[in-house]
């Protein structure tokens, strides 16, 4: 059995391309067009096929033979259904790269038709959520009866097209949270001033995977997750309602993802060996009790390239949970800490 990369000329997807072309693993390529993996095909020796997701009977006979798919190919609001249908019918593992809180809403509640097929349904395999959901399992452990949870993040300024596009596809729902164990909109939101070790950092709440994948990991609540106010997520936050209606009509939507397609790809090399991520866990119990926790890890694509690669291999390998999962769940709080410069410290 073999494994496929699908989107594998995409930004992630060839990152974790290069990181594998001398694992001597079974990989395929695939994607929407065949010249567009051209380059990476023969970067890596892969062979790659030209596989749309808008034929369901092809992709399903296309998987009949892999054992587990890594699918890079987003925005996964309009990609991941067709793929897990195809994947739950050839009983092949799906792993994907999304940060889309719908995304994973929409795989836990076919828990049940993976587990028939006896494949592992999980998505978010790279930076987001693996750090976050390792982060949110291990404080969880420390406070077994939180309620609260909030996660900051600092360090991600450099989104890749992919990502800007996932970002810009959030403006027609608001910004969500979980509140008594229900996602909701919970615009307008406020500035949080967050204590990162005796620096006060400013922080704006958004739409992030862990608000989904951080409850079924730990049955937490209320989860709020916020990034660093930046000035780009600052102006993202406070759009106005009309500018916002604007922006999320069909129209408005092609002309900021055009924009987006001028851009560059994502960060380079320099960039990414040089960027670090720096993530807090914050819970409370219904007793004021709190407990925080630290994370630091390499830039979020450079740490992408690395948890992706190595869940991959495991799933391959043989070690998965039937079902949809998340990283926490199968691999343990602590899968983070085997990756190079990832460091966790417990504040208190």
């Amino acid at each position: 059995m073999s494994i496929m990369i699908y989107g594998a000329s995409g930004y992630t997807g060839q990152l974790v391309c290069q990181y594998l072309k001398e694992s001597g693993l079974p990989i395929t390529l695939a994607g929407r067009s065949k010249s567009t993996m051209a380059a990476i095909a023969a970067d890596t020796g892969f062979p790659c096929v030209e596989l749309p997701l808008s034929d369901a009977d092809n992709l399903r006979a296309a998987l009949k033979n892999i054992d587990v798919v890594l699918h890079c190919a987003g925005p996964f609001s309009a990609t991941a259904k067709p793929m897990i249908d195809a994947c739950i019918a050839s009983k092949t593992h799906y792993l994907d790269i999304t940060g889309e809180i719908d995304v994973f809403e929409a795989a836990a509640a076919r828990d049940e038709e993976a587990k028939s097929a006896n494949i592992m349904v999980m998505p978010g395999v790279g930076f987001d959520v693996v750090p976050s959901d390792c982060l949110a399992a291990h404080i969880k452990k420390r406070l077994p009866d939180a309620t609260e949870l909030l996660i900051a993040i600092k360090g991600l300024d450099k989104p890749s097209r992919g990502t800007a596009k996932t970002a810009i596809e959030g403006l027609k729902s608001g910004t969500k949270g979980r509140r008594d164990g229900k996602i909701l909109c919970i615009d307008p939101v406020d500035v949080l001033s967050v204590d990162f070790e005796g620096t006060s950092v400013e922080c704006l709440p958004i739409s992030w995977g862990d608000v989904s994948t951080a409850w079924h990991s730990t049955k937490i609540a209320d989860i709020t997750v916020a990034f660093e106010a930046s000035p780009q997520i600052r102006k993202m936050v406070a759009m106005p309602r009309v500018i916002r209606w604007v922006l999320s009509t069909d129209l408005g939507q092609s002309l900021l993802k055009k924009m987006i397609d001028k851009g560059k790809p994502g960060p380079n090399q320099k960039q990414r060996d040089a960027g670090q991520a720096d993530l807090l866990a914050i819970a409370k119990n219904a007793a004021g009790v709190e407990v925080r926790s630290r994370l630091k890890t390499p830039e979020g694509y450079a740490l992408t390239q690395l948890t992706a690669s190595e869940i991959l291999k495991q799933v391959h390998a043989g070690k998965f949970t039937p079902g949809f999962q998340t990283p926490s769940r199968v691999f343990g709080p602590d899968f983070i800490l085997g990756f190079k410069n990832c460091e966790r410290t417990d504040v208190n």
